[in-house]
């Protein structure tokens, strides 16, 4: 029992053990870093190629549209709102994978599901893909960028950060720009998230409800084929020029619109003086 109190004695004396914290070492952080760093835009690089090689791409033609129209349209009125999920991750895809022919997109969408509901679901399909870009963007290169950046591209980077909102619905608003374009710019420019999220959310209102008004008129333009040439919409020949539908009273409203963007830049500079 002595011996007993004696080892109890000595236990309290000395306390009990502190385990020593692990350290991460230098290197291992780095390569931890790198590879968190580049890890988004190297998954999404691959999902590029792995798409296009496959030729998924293509698949968004009007032609394909037109000859499977019918059942498209069946399988949304039955099931609308599973309809409306799967065209709002396949317009999530499309854009964060910067696939061409999103305006074509678009006018399926108020084609499928009428131009209010379906410019609603592409607004937000578009602007959930545009913000996934935008932020693999960012975490991967925008800092390198801008710390190599000139004294050029460092103002309007400066300038960018402090008018990001203007000069973002500006570059929405009008169609000049590729949209991929627009939505890895903000990223280089280190411009942030949510005002990022907001002007895209704005910019792109006018023009894809334009896009999904023309959609939704698209089934009288298919049957005038139809009675032109039967047959035409199920062999996939109908002559359905979607550039003839943009007209230039349309494109300049948008540049109207683009401009009136800027107009708070503008006052600011002229009050500035």
């Amino acid at each position: 029992m002595g011996m007993d109190m004696l080892g109890d004695k000595a236990d309290t004396m000395t306390g009990p053990k502190e385990t020593e914290p692990v350290v991460e070492t230098p290197l291992k952080a780095s390569v931890y870093g790198r590879i968190k760093k580049w890890l988004p835009l190297a998954v999404l690089l691959l999902l590029m190629i792995a798409a296009f090689s496959q030729g998924l791409h293509q698949q968004l033609t009007l032609s394909n549209l037109i000859m499977q129209r019918q059942d498209l349209v069946g399988f949304v009125q039955q099931n609308f709102v599973l309809a409306s999920l799967v065209y709002l991750v396949a317009y999530v895809v499309c854009v964060a994978l910067s696939f061409p022919g999103a305006s074509l997109l678009t006018i399926a969408g108020g084609f499928l599901f009428g131009w209010i509901a379906g410019g609603f679901v592409t607004v937000i399909g578009a602007t959930l893909g545009a913000c996934a870009v935008f932020i693999v963007a960012r975490s991967s290169f925008g800092e390198v960028l801008t710390r190599r950046a000139g004294p050029f591209l460092s103002r309007l980077a400066e300038g960018f950060r402090r008018e990001g909102f203007s000069y973002l619905l500006f570059l929405r608003l009008t169609p000049v720009f590729p949209f991929w374009l627009v939505n890895i710019a903000p990223a280089i420019f280190q411009m942030r998230l949510p005002t990022y999220a907001l002007a895209t959310f704005i910019g792109i209102i006018p023009g894809t409800f334009a896009f999904a008004f023309i959609g939704s008129g698209l089934d009288s333009v298919i049957e005038a084929q139809e009675a032109a040439s039967p047959g035409c919409a199920a062999a996939g020949t109908c002559q359905v020029d979607v550039s003839a539908l943009v007209t230039p009273q349309l494109l300049a409203a948008f540049f109207a619109l683009g401009i009136a963007s800027l107009i708070p830049v503008v006052l600011k500079k002229v009050r500035a003086r």
